[in-house]
This record gives structure tokens, C-alpha cells and sequence, in this order.
């Protein structure tokens, strides 16, 4: 597939500089980020948050979720070991972030592949001032039709982005956009990330990453520090968060050797996101507008 070269939201030199402010945005004003996350990759979003230049904070009891929430600037919510505890945490944090404005990020991991998840998802975009919905094309499917069905939490390959597919996925993501009020992020070979209006299609990232657990996981931690770190432009720091990562998937694959596996790639990864800079991040990102 013939990938496109770098564009940009218009010729003004504002907008080709607009992918770095985003990063340095991050870095500049180290957000605190609230996390109701996946335990099995809590650790590796933590160190995402800190490496891109932010800061983690975990608290999934309900008693604590909401009083933490408080003083954080964004909050991030994934569902992938999903509980009886962690769901009125998540609503009492996410109603908290509503109520102070802070950008919420909802990862709805496995959804379809259970009623639990399912439900909890739907009831937390229902119910939640949820900034943007970031998910695998079979998990946003399950979400805009309320029904669905996913292969644990990849997708199913029924649904998978192609150049072929990407014009009706484009045009489904900014319907979805439009009637739930989110910015949708569709992960997979082509990231989409769109609003009612407008889409940017990514073309970062690397096989590789599918073969460690919690890339997407910490995806979603640093899109809600890109959210934090740039309120005015919250289609933009999605966009941004999402090429970083991908990006940060190539240069961890390149310095792989013959001898390192998918434990060193993930090192790697979050090693490229601590080392990613303005500049690298706008000559790396390649992405077209819809």
C-alpha cells in the first residue's frame, strides 16, 4: 500500500506546527491524569503517561475515584478487567471530570464480547461527558449498534480497516461522532480519528504492536494527556496522541535486534515515547484529512 506522505490542515504555517504543539504542549505542562484502567497493563500506562511527559494516578475504589478525579486534569477509563467495584467508580469519577470539564477517554476493551462489558460501556458513554471513544473497529461497531461481537478484545477481521473500506469507515466514524457528541478513534491498520466534521487517517504503527499487551491501553492513558494539555484543540491532540504512539511503534521496531522479543519491543516503546520530540513527531507522522 502506497502510504501519504505527511499532510496538513490547511497551507498557514499555525496549522503545520499544530501536531507540535501537542507534544510539547504534554511536556510543558506535565497534566496529572486520573486512570480506572486494565490491571494487567496499569504499570506500562503509567509509564507511557511519565515517559510522553505527564503524570499517572490510579485510584479504582469508589470512595477514592471521585476526590482523586478532583484534582487531576483528564481522566482515562478502559474497561478491559472490568468489575463490580471499578463501574461506580468510573461513573462517580467520570461525573466528577463532567462537573470540572476535564476530558474524559473511554476504552471500551472487549466490548461486544460480553453483556457486562457491553453494557457498561454503553451506560458510561450514555451517562458520561465522554471527550473521545477510542477502540478497536469491532469495539466501536458493538457501541454504535449495541450489539456486536469481538474475538477477545481484537477485532474481528470481518471489520478490518482497508484502503478499500476506509472511505465507509470514515464516513461511519463521523456519523458516530456527531450523534454521540465524542471524538471516535477506530484503531488498526489505518487509525482513524474523527469528529463530526472531520477525520485524520494515520498511517503510523507497526505489526509488531499487536503482539504486546497494552499498547492500546496506553494509547488511550496518553490521549487523555493530550486532551489535558491542549483543550482548545481536542480533535488535533487525539490525532497528535495517536500518531506519537504509532511513531513510538516504529522506532521501537526498528532498534529491535535479532536476539530481543515482544518484552524488549514494549521497553522500546516506551523508550521512544520518553525520547519522541516536537520535531521527530511532525517529520514522522504520516496521515492524510478526510
Amino acid at each position: 500500500m502506497n502510504e501519504p506522505k505527511t499532510s496538513v490542515l490547511s497551507n498557514g504555517p499555525e496549522d503545520q506546527n499544530m501536531l507540535r504543539k501537542m507534544l510539547d504542549n504534554v511536556k510543558n505542562n506535565n497534566p496529572l491524569i486520573h486512570n480506572i484502567t486494565n490491571y494487567v497493563t496499569v504499570n506500562d500506562c503509567a509509564n507511557a503517561l511519565l515517559a510522553c511527559g505527564a503524570s499517572p494516578i490510579m485510584a479504582d475504589d469508589p470512595e477514592d475515584a471521585e476526590e482523586i478525579t478532583a484534582i487531576c486534569g483528564g481522566l482515562n477509563l478502559n474497561i478491559g478487567t472490568l468489575n463490580a467495584r471499578t463501574i461506580p467508580a468510573m461513573l462517580a469519577a467520570g461525573r466528577k471530570a463532567g462537573e470540572q470539564n476535564h476530558p474524559i477517554v473511554l476504552d471500551p476493551v472487549g466490548a461486544g464480547a460480553s453483556t457486562l462489558r457491553t453494557n457498561t460501556a454503553i451506560e458510561l458513554l450514555d451517562t458520561l461527558k465522554i471527550t473521545a471513544v477510542k477502540g478497536n473497529i469491532s469495539e466501536i461497531k458493538t457501541l454504535a449498534s449495541n450489539s456486536g461481537s469481538t474475538r477477545g478484545v481484537d477485532a474481528s477481521a470481518a471489520d478490518a480497516i482497508t484502503p478499500e473500506t476506509l472511505t465507509q469507515s470514515v464516513a461511519f466514524a463521523k456519523e458516530l461522532a456527531a450523534g454521540c457528541g465524542a471524538i471516535i478513534i477506530i484503531t488498526g491498520a489505518i487509525d482513524i480519528v474523527a469528529d463530526a466534521g472531520q477525520a485524520f487517517c494515520i498511517y503510523n504503527g507497526s505489526p509488531m504492536m499487536s503482539k504486546v499487551t497494552g499498547t492500546g491501553c496506553m494509547l488511550s492513558a496518553i490521549t487523555a494527556a493530550y486532551l489535558a494539555a491542549n483543550p482548545e484543540s481536542p480533535l488535533i491532540a487525539c490525532a497528535g496522541a495517536v500518531a506519537a504512539m504509532g511513531l513510538c511503534g516504529e522506532l521501537a521496531k526498528d532498534r529491535l535486534t535479532p536476539q530481543d522479543g515482544n518484552a524488549a519491543y514494549r521497553t522500546y516503546i516506551i523508550d521512544a515515547l520518553y525520547n519522541l520530540d516536537s520535531e521527530t513527531l511532525t517529520g514522522g507522522a504520516r496521515y492524510e484529512m478526510h
